[in-house]
């Protein structure tokens, strides 16, 4: 048995899971963040799924490796073999697109389940998937911003309730936005340029799609410290 080392990114998110829950990770791949979770008695037990049987072949290794039992390993795409009876509270979906993780989220199965905490990390479009998840009921407990390997990853931590959000909130995040930090700006720096290439590939007959992201980028230089 070994001590699992997480990532920034994956240790972020072991922080934000509360203590005592049952976990169902959704593409888990090798299961690292689970069994960490279950090494330090954070919680009682996971469900780690993935659509990918050589991930899922790894995570199973890694947690006979660690003699780990109260973690469940389905080949599964997204929440399809997730029951009632597994008694889940807390789902965590990380590293996929928005799409991806709003398809899986809107599954039917979500209904049947009765969650408590859903923590996303999502490589797209942040601010859809917390559109998505307020409309669905629920509320933003906590944000984090983490760099790792020249990448800024988004984490949040939703919880059942409702709230209400202006729209910048819901772009930006209102915690992020409460507590700018010099990792914010870069973000903001990100976004900037993202939009500048855009405009210098914009052919001139799209000239009000390059006026539309000029005003964007006014409006996003303004939210920075």
């Amino acid at each position: 048995m070994t001590n699992v080392r997480l990532s920034k990114r994956l240790n972020c998110i072991a922080k934000m899971v509360e203590f005592n829950s049952v976990i169902a990770d959704i593409g888990c791949d090798h299961a690292l963040l689970d069994i960490y979770l279950i090494q330090k008695n954070i919680i009682k037990k996971a469900i780690a799924c993935d659509i990918n049987e050589g991930a899922l072949n790894q995570a199973k290794k890694n947690v006979f490796i660690n003699n780990i039992n109260n973690i469940d390993l389905r080949l599964s795409d997204g929440l399809k073999l997730l029951k009632k009876s597994d008694n889940i509270d807390t789902i965590i979906i990380s590293g996929l697109g928005n799409q991806k993780i709003i398809k899986i989220l809107d599954d039917k199965e979500l209904i049947n389940l009765d969650i408590k905490c859903i923590i996303i990390q999502s490589n797209t479009h942040v601010y859809k998937v917390r559109e998505y998840l307020v409309k669905k009921g629920f509320y933003i407990h906590d944000e984090k911003l983490i760099k790792e390997n020249k990448i800024i990853y988004t984490i949040i931590k939703f919880m059942k309730g409702h709230k209400k959000y202006s729209a910048k909130q819901i772009y930006y995040g209102p915690i992020i936005l409460k507590n700018k930090n010099e990792l914010f700006n870069e973000l903001l720096n990100d976004m900037i340029l993202k939009n500048k290439n855009i405009i210098n590939s914009l052919p001139n007959k799209m000239l009000l799609k390059k006026i539309a992201l000029k005003i964007n980028n006014l409006k996003i230089k303004k939210e920075m410290i």
